[in-house]
């Protein structure tokens, strides 16, 4: 693990772009959790400037990334903007010369994430991407089920992020296409690879299936990823799915895994929610046993790593995640495109990557 940063230097200072629902919701609770100070906001909304002055009355409230830039003594910056402006906000921030955390996609695209992966190492930027689902409890628990050989040799896992909102949201990301970000497979899908990826290696092909039925980008998608360990996941997300779940299962040699529904999501499959700390249920058929024991898990730990890392002497290395594995995911997320028009399966190509 990354080390922490000391607990007697003071509070590392940062700055959040937008506060919208990733911003306020998840980026700024979790900042001040893992003891780093909210120092400075950027929004043009003028509720949300509001709701900054009240929820850190010590930050200061600047209308654009310009001015966030322009805040001094920031040791970190972090975009919770919409993933159609990651690429170029990065930029910006890169050139500054201010470590980073990109929230998930770093680009809407491989190429343009690569782009910015090289950017920030040729200036020497530490560079990280908000994976935060990294640290729930149930990748926890799947991780423990691979190592331990808990259902003998995994053979297909399905990883599912579904809901039924038949009435969409309005938001930028219900309402603009895949070119500004919009759409499931940029968003949650983003999320669901990178977690079968860290599970069961690369992706060589993909075959998908990606519909659009109540808003603009994609709301009901279907990924079959062949990995290199020679392990298929399917990986779906859907916002019109009337029955959600199971949130994930791994059929192996000597049983299946099934893991009913996320933290607080809701799912069909009740009967596979979790028993306390026991994260999921091991089945054979009619009989079924307690998943792995999981405490301590918490999305908070992103941020700890990320202080330490920028403390450390090295803090690239030491981020928690590696922004080339955002652009293998998001290689994958092109592959998908392509398979979903064309109706046929397509290889990965990571830009970056030596053939």
């Amino acid at each position: 693990m990354p080390p922490s940063p000391d607990p007697t230097s003071p509070a590392l200072r940062v700055g959040l772009v937008g506060y919208g629902s990733a911003g306020r919701g998840i980026h700024a609770p979790l900042i001040v959790r893992a003891g780093l100070t909210v120092a400075a906001v950027s929004t043009s909304n003028a509720t949300r400037a509001d709701e900054v002055r009240a929820d850190h009355p010590g930050a200061e409230v600047v209308p654009d990334l310009e001015a966030l830039l322009g805040v001094e003594g920031l040791d970190l910056v972090v975009l919770a903007s919409p993933s159609g402006v990651h690429a170029t906000q990065a930029e910006q921030v890169i050139a500054a010369g201010v470590p980073l955390v990109v929230d998930k996609p770093l680009a809407v695209d491989s190429g343009l994430a690569l782009g910015v992966v090289d950017l920030a190492a040729h200036h020497g930027v530490p560079l990280t991407v908000f994976n935060n689902r990294r640290f729930d409890p149930e990748q926890r628990a799947l991780t423990t089920v691979r190592d331990e050989g808990l259902i003998g040799d995994i053979w297909r896992a399905e990883y599912r992020w579904d809901r039924w909102r038949p009435v969409p949201k309005e938001r930028w990301r219900e309402q603009v296409g895949p070119e500004e970000g919009g759409g499931l497979l940029l968003d949650l899908h983003s999320h669901l690879i990178d977690q079968a990826v860290l599970l069961h290696g690369e992706v060589e092909s993909v075959y998908a299936e990606l519909d659009a039925r109540t808003t603009v980008g994609e709301d009901d998608t279907f990924v079959a990823c062949r990995h290199v360990s020679g392990i298929v996941s399917h990986v779906m997300a859907s916002s019109v799915n009337g029955a959600p779940g199971p949130r994930a299962r791994l059929n192996g040699s000597a049983g299946a895994y099934v893991i009913g529904k996320q933290v607080d999501d809701v799912s069909a499959f009740t009967e596979f929610a979790n028993d306390g700390d026991a994260i999921g249920w091991i089945v054979r058929g009619d009989e079924r046993e307690h998943g792995p024991v999981v405490t301590g898990a918490d999305q908070a730990d992103f941020y700890r790593a990320v202080a330490g890392a920028i403390v450390s002497d090295d803090p690239q290395v030491r981020m928690p995640v590696d922004p080339r594995d955002a652009v293998h995911v998001l290689a994958v997320i092109d592959a998908a495109r392509v398979s979903s028009r064309d109706g046929r399966v397509v290889p990965v190509l990571t830009p970056g990557q030596a053939d």
